[in-house]
């Protein structure tokens, strides 16, 4: 991203919902960019439609962009609109095409509004439905509290153990979602160690005191596990090209990381919890660093 770009606030402008003045003018440069390399074209309406800024500042803001990516862009002067070329290369990391995907799932999902999100078109999306989870407000604004001012909460919590909720007392450190579900990351007053406790089962707050461990404790939340993915080696030789454009490969294999807390969840998410039973064609990946991820899983009694 350009770092020497002006953050000068935009003056009066039109009637938009969009309050003028709260939008720097690097996040209007970004929204040049961001609107040219997905939809292909921008007018000045496209700027003060979205930001409520006047004409006159908007035809700024393009001779701004054009200033810095003068190639970026050319005028047509009989649809009166701003083209992007073949090669047009974005100035920021928000027109990258994982940043636009995802803008386009949370929108598609609900989570984005159109007066946040920079996509003016979108195709028609869908997504695989999922039973949504709720989650009381109260608690969740004293789990926020408790990580914040690093104290500890009496919650009566529904275990999967035992078929009645009982009293925990709890000192969170952290939240964290493994696909599904929002977990706190949390120390345990009871079992004396940090565990996962899933917050749709919190059932109610009963009042706060001090923790009795601190987050630097929790070593398996800060140990950080490399996952190296790479095609089964008994798919076909097209079927193992296809499953590394799937997971965007390097020379057959492709490394991310997680925190060894929540292992668990990632590798039941890829369905290497399944390997060794399942086909090759339904597995499609395995870790090619197996045996050193297991010494973090036993440790966890899940693998």
């Amino acid at each position: 991203m350009p770092k020497s770009l002006p953050t000068t606030l935009d003056p009066t402008g039109s009637s938009s919902s969009r309050a003028p003045g709260r939008w720097s003018q690097d996040r209007r440069l970004e929204f040049i960019d961001f609107r040219l390399r997905w939809d292909g074209r921008l007018n000045r309406s496209d700027l003060t439609d979205f930001f409520g800024i006047s004409v006159p500042q908007a035809s700024l803001d393009i001779a701004k962009y054009t200033e810095l990516a003068s190639t970026n862009l050319n005028y047509d002067r009989s649809s009166r609109v701003y083209i992007a070329p073949t090669d047009f290369k974005p100035l920021y990391p928000s027109s990258d095409s994982g940043r636009y995907l995802n803008e386009l799932l949370s929108h598609a999902s609900g989570l984005d509004s159109e007066e946040s999100s920079f996509i003016t078109w979108a195709p028609p999306v869908a997504t695989v439905p999922h039973p949504g989870r709720t989650i009381r407000v109260d608690v969740l604004v004293a789990l926020l509290r408790a990580i914040r001012e690093r104290c500890a909460i009496r919650v009566l919590y529904q275990s999967m153990t035992r078929p009645q909720h009982s009293p925990r007392t709890i000192s969170p450190h952290a939240l964290a979602h493994d696909g599904f579900r929002w977990h706190a990351r949390a120390y345990c007053h009871v079992r004396n160690q940090f565990l996962d406790f899933v917050v749709a089962r919190m059932l109610q707050v009963d009042g706060f005191e001090p923790a009795a461990a601190s987050p630097d404790d929790d070593v398996k939340w800060h140990t950080i596990v490399p996952l190296v993915l790479i095609p089964h080696p008994e798919l076909s030789k097209s079927h193992r090209l296809a499953i590394e454009l799937d997971f965007g490969m390097e020379d057959g294999q492709v490394e991310f990381h997680c925190r060894q807390a929540f292992l668990f969840y990632a590798l039941r998410h890829l369905r290497l919890d399944l390997e060794g039973e399942a086909k090759p064609e339904a597995q499609q990946i395995v870790l090619k660093n197996r045996s050193e991820v297991e010494t973090y899983m036993l440790s966890e009694g899940a693998f």
